[in-house]
This record gives C-alpha cells, structure tokens and sequence, in this order.
C-alpha cells in the first residue's frame, strides 16, 4: 500500500502542476498570437496585391487558387482557399492590427471576421477577451445574439447571469486546444485526424451528383461562386440552374449549427443573386442551407417572403424534401468520415 504522502510532498506538487500549466499557458499564447498575426499579415498581402490587380473578381480568385497549391507544396495543410478567403476576411474586419486582443485564438478571430456590425464584432472580440470565452461559448453567444438583447434588454444584469450560466459548461479544455486543427496545420503537425475541409469537400462532391442524378431538371453552374455587394466578397458552395422551375438554387453547407447569422446569410445570397445574377425570364432565387453535425443534420430552404406562395405552389414537386436531403446528408457525413479514417488507418501501418 502506497503511503499518504506528507504535506511537504503536497506542497510540492503543487509547485510543479503550477509550473507546468504556467509553461503550457505560455505556449499556447505564443502559438496564438503568431498564428494571429501571420494569418493578419497574410490577410493584408493577399488584399493589397489584389488592389493593385485589374478585374479584381477574376484576378483575385486565380490568384488565391495559385497562392493555395503554393502554399500547400511548401508548408503542407492551412493553406487551401477556404482558409485563404478566411485570412484575407480577417484582415478587412479588423484593418488596424493593434486593436486586436491577443488573447483570443485564430479560431476565435474566424468566427468574430463573420459578425457583420462593427460594433458587435468589436464588442463580441472585448468580451471574449475579458470573459475568457472559449470558441464554443463565443459561438454560442453570436448565435444567440447576446449583444443584441443586452442594448435592447432594461435588466442587462439578468441577461449577463444567463450568459455567464449557459457559457460555463462550454469552457475550453487543455486537450481541445492541442487537438484543434488550426493548430496543427499551422504548426505542420499530422496527428492522425481529417480535416472539416476533408469533410466538407466530400459531403459537397456527392450532393453534386446527387442532385444531379434526380432526373428533374437540374444543371450545375459553378463551385465557391463569388458575387459582390459593394466591397464585400461572398462565396456560395454550390449553384444549379433548375430547367423545369427556370430558377438558380444556391447551396450552403455549414459542418456545424444552424444559427441567425447563417440564415440571414442565405437570405442576402438570394436577394443579391436575384439582383446580379437572374434574367427578367427567370423565376426568383431559392437557396438551400445544409447543417452538418456529428449527431444530426439540418436542411431548410430558403425564399423571400414574397415568393412563399410560388414555392409552395410551383417549386416543390421538383425539389427534393429537406427529408430526403437531410437523409442524404447523414449518410454521406457517415460514408465520408468512414472513408477518411480507413485512408489514415492504411497510412499509419
């Protein structure tokens, strides 16, 4: 039997765990305000070199195709499109590099560059600072809008009570940081996992012909579209041309929760494809939004308010039910990482 260990041992072991999680601390602030700052400076580059081009549109999406299989060939996964559009979106949201808190991570940063309103996302990047949010807590709080029912609420004092509750139980833990694939990929590190962009990619290829393959008028238009509003880029996954309806359908697919944001995101796609993209022959705009979860999956379409009655009357017989699709999306979800985790089980032996 082991002995009671004597409280000068105690006290020595506390002094070392105290060591050691103040060493951890420092690490972790080291990797996050590099990966902060690189990804910023990244940002700034990719944005004033596109300045300087001519059809920025066209020059800019070329160019981030180059820089990404560059990128990847020299410094290995981080570096695809997706998160080249992310770096360059966090640099015009947050254009002055000293007001950033270098408390908060990369992922931290990739979900307040999405928070529209300056105010809120430089409100929402304070308090994840000062509260010490973890990404889930500050995911959690912007889809719940909690910057919004503060200004608006008269006792603020019980709405601070209820974020502090509900954000507790989402605190980070040591293991997730040294899990998160941001940074891995930023440090170059394999560590036997697949990526969201893996799952992504493969959950977006099936749907394609999927979709294609219903046999009711169907044809695919493009992958990661952009169109423009003013001087902000948007990116939509996936967009067909329906014959039979003669409309576009966009796609978003999201490997997360479905919050506001997301569905006033959709909302802007339409009303901007309708604006940009329709012919005076062509019915209006429907988007389709597709949420993708460990445990479960969320699809809905997406219409204007004034175009309710034409797709409930005319639309749906030609479009697959959120049913059929949330099926599809599960068991694509499940085929893919199924898929990914037996290439890395023949890549570890």
């Amino acid at each position: 039997m082991s002995q009671m260990p004597s409280t000068d041992m105690e006290a020595l072991l506390n002094n070392i765990s105290t060591v050691i999680q103040q060493a951890r601390g420092q690490v972790r602030q080291a990797v996050n305000h590099a990966m902060v700052v690189s990804y910023w400076e990244i940002g700034r580059l990719i944005v004033e070199d596109e300045q300087q081009g001519e059809a920025r549109a066209a020059y800019g999406k070329q160019q981030l195709k180059y820089l990404s299989g560059q990128l990847t060939e020299r410094f290995g996964k981080g570096f695809d499109v997706t998160n080249l559009r992310n770096m360059r979106r966090f640099y015009l949201a947050f254009p002055i590099r000293e007001t950033l808190s270098l408390e908060l991570s990369w992922s931290h940063y990739n979900i307040l560059a999405r928070v529209e309103n300056p105010k809120a996302r430089e409100w929402y990047m304070a308090e994840a600072a000062q509260q010490h949010w973890s990404v889930r807590a500050l995911e959690r709080q912007i889809g719940k809008l909690y910057y919004e029912r503060l200004l608006s609420s008269k006792d603020k004092e019980a709405v601070e009570q209820e974020a502090a509750q509900q954000t507790s139980p989402l605190a980070e833990q040591p293991k997730e940081y040294l899990r998160d694939p941001y940074i891995l990929d930023f440090l170059n590190l394999d560590a036997g996992r697949y990526l969201e962009s893996d799952i992504e990619q493969g959950i977006i290829d099936n749907l394609q012909h999927f979709l294609l393959e219903l046999g009711k008028g169907f044809a695919f238009v493009e992958r990661q579209q952009l169109i423009r509003f003013e001087d902000e880029d948007f990116y939509i996954d996936l967009v067909f041309y329906n014959f039979k309806l003669k409309c576009f359908l966009l796609i978003d697919l999201k490997l997360g929760k479905l919050t506001h944001q997301d569905v006033g995101q959709m909302d802007t796609y339409v009303r901007l494809y309708d604006e940009q993209r329709k012919d005076n022959d062509d019915n209006p705009t429907i988007g389709l939004m597709l949420c993708s979860e460990k445990s479960e999956a969320v699809v809905k379409y997406s219409v204007l308010a004034d175009n309710q009655q034409l797709f409930s009357a005319k639309y749906l017989p030609y479009l697959p039910s959120e049913e059929e699709l949330k099926q599809e999306l599960q068991r694509e979800r499940a085929r893919v990482v199924a898929q990914l985790q037996k290439q890395q089980e023949a890549g570890d032996e």
